[in-house]
């Protein structure tokens, strides 16, 4: 863990999200590495405006990146806070399923979506909002739900905020000094779509759209659809199915 790391918990909230939004606006100050952690939120949100699942033992917390001179685009920091998901949950279930990604941001367990991701900015810090289902997942109308109890013993929400506020730390450190092309590159082996595999996309226009996996813009990681007539579209919001 970075020693630098500090978990404040509280037990009920309306969001994570919005109580750090709030605080930046206010003037507080908000050190990298400090968490906010919920036992319960009453107002958690998914990304494209979906209500987050807060079940009990599950993981519900926030954290703020202060953006520096020279930092990559903010968006890309949803494929950094995925990949330390990935490397969390990883280490939570020691080889008991299989942990994949999923463009944008999803985390899968074994085909079941695990865990969310919500980027917010507020001034010039990003709030990264993130659920993982531990103890329990709930019933999705479309699409499969997973939790680490689903595999294996889940560990205390307050352990696996230890966890990932390490995993985070370290991957934060990567988006901030290494390329692009390295974080996406990294992504791309954890991808639950290979290179040239049949996708259904529902784009931000709420259109669907079918064509097969073409990779990753270089420039900030939208999704390349090769479509049926061999013409490629860039989609930079949406979800993949």
């Amino acid at each position: 863990m970075n020693p630098a790391t500090i978990i404040t918990v509280v037990s009920e909230t309306g969001s994570t999200n919005a109580d750090l939004a709030a605080a930046i606006r206010r003037g507080e100050r908000q050190s990298e590495g400090a968490w906010l952690v919920a036992e319960r939120q009453t107002a958690g949100r998914g990304r494209q405006g979906r209500e987050w699942f807060d079940g009990f033992g599950n993981f519900m917390g926030s954290t703020v990146v202060e953006l520096k001179e020279g930092d990559k685009a903010p968006a890309t920091l949803s494929f950094a806070a995925a990949l330390a998901v990935n490397d969390a949950v990883e280490n939570a279930i020691g080889g008991a399923g299989k942990v994949e990604l999923k463009w944008p941001n999803d985390v899968m367990l074994d085909g079941g979506k695990l865990s969310g991701i919500l980027l917010e900015m507020v001034d010039d810090h990003v709030i990264v909002g993130i659920g993982v289902n531990l103890a329990q997942a709930p019933s999705l109308p479309d699409r499969k739900a997973a939790a680490i109890a689903d595999v294996t013993s889940a560990p205390a929400p307050q352990q696996f905020a230890q966890a990932l506020a390490g995993s985070f730390a370290r991957q934060l450190h990567l988006w901030r000094n290494n390329n692009l092309a390295d974080l996406l590159t990294r992504f791309l082996k954890r991808s639950l779509h290979a290179q040239g595999a049949p996708v259904r996309v529902h784009d931000g226009d709420g259109e669907c759209v079918d064509g097969t996996f073409a990779g990753l813009e270089e420039s900030d990681g939208a999704l390349r659809l090769r479509l049926a007539d061999g013409s490629e579209r860039v989609i930079r919001a949406g979800d993949i199915s």
